[in-house]
């Protein structure tokens, strides 16, 4: 019989974790933001290495645009390549566990469209189709930044 309860309060204590676990990959480490927005909770270094990766996706970005001005296929491919999912394989799994999934997804949507954009210079995609995916994916910044901000954790 006492086996029993610990059993089932070891069930119940299992189940009480993956529930904890789904919500926090779902949601991430969020609250409510000053302005509208959900604000993402993260440590300063977490919001520098963030705040890093989208220089990263803006300096890509005008890479991408001066290629397409010059007709500079190899140079849209570089600048957009360094955008790429390469970037985003370094990310630290507790960071990436603060973060809500719907900005997870989108953010890898963003570096999958990167790479997308490389390939499309790589085989000599006419420059107004680049621009076409490029203005897809800024859009998808768009609704990043309208969405979330980033907050620093209290220390």
């Amino acid at each position: 019989m006492k086996s029993n309860k610990i059993a089932i309060l070891a069930l119940l204590l299992w189940v009480f974790t993956i529930t904890l676990l789904a919500w926090m990959f779902i949601h991430g480490n969020t609250t409510t933001g000053t302005d509208g927005r959900t604000a993402i909770i993260l440590q300063v270094s977490e919001r520098d290495l963030i705040l890093s990766e989208m220089r990263g996706l803006l300096s890509a970005t005008q890479g991408i645009l001066e290629g397409v001005n010059q007709n500079d296929m190899q140079r849209i491919a570089k600048a957009s390549s360094a955008a790429g999912m390469i970037v985003a394989a370094d990310a630290s799994q507790i960071l990436m566990a603060k973060l809500p999934l719907e900005l997870k997804t989108l953010g890898m949507s963003v570096h999958r469209d990167m790479d997308a954009i490389a390939k499309a210079a790589e085989n000599k995609t006419p420059p107004p189709e680049i621009l076409k995916m490029l203005t897809n994916t800024l859009t998808k910044c768009i609704a990043c930044h309208a969405t979330w901000q980033i907050k620093v954790a209290d220390q």
